[in-house]
């Protein structure tokens, strides 16, 4: 299957967005770009040390800047995003303009039990647990769900594979054409 365009992965933080991201990229034979990993790289800093440094808002300042210079790349990449970045910043123009967006979708009930153990790692969690990281997780999808619905192409996170996805993006394509 040849892209003209770069493939874009979204989804709530603990929808397995990196993990599909390394598979598709084989299986599609593109080039992986982890936004997430490439500001930590480009910063040499963590994305937590972003957080406690500067601030959230500075850090999707960074985000958008760091994503427009990925999609101005010509060669078509596979784009893992993080959980956010469609929804700050206006970056969903410029994705949806120069590729196809892809949302992994879970219920918030299934995003719990994936972030209840590895909440450390992640500088929105930190400090939650129990009904306070669910609540959280609630509110957050729901703040995000009209940026997330905008998404060309949307899978269930419980049944997502490289397979699935690439069967759906050949079915995008011959709508889009």
């Amino acid at each position: 299957m040849q892209f003209t365009k770069h493939i874009f992965i979204t989804g709530f933080m603990g929808s397995g967005k990196s993990t599909i991201s390394k598979r598709l990229s084989k299986q599609l034979k593109l080039d992986l770009i982890d936004l997430d990993k490439f500001i930590q790289e480009s910063e040499e800093m963590t994305i937590d040390d972003i957080f406690k440094t500067n601030g959230e808002q500075y850090f999707r300042e960074l985000e958008s800047n760091y994503l427009n210079k990925i999609i101005s790349i010509k060669k078509p990449h596979l784009i893992a995003l993080g959980g956010g970045t469609v929804c700050f910043n206006d970056n969903l123009t410029p994705i949806k303009k120069n590729g196809i967006l892809i949302y992994i979708e879970l219920s918030a009930k299934t995003l719990f039990q994936r972030l209840e153990n590895a909440k450390n790692e992640r500088p929105l969690l930190k400090n939650l647990s129990g009904n306070d990281l669910m609540t959280f997780i609630e509110e957050k999808l729901e703040e995000r769900k009209s940026f997330y619905q905008q998404a060309h192409i949307s899978i269930n996170g419980l049944k997502v594979s490289p397979q699935t996805i690439a069967y759906e993006l050949i079915d995008f394509q011959k709508k889009d054409n």
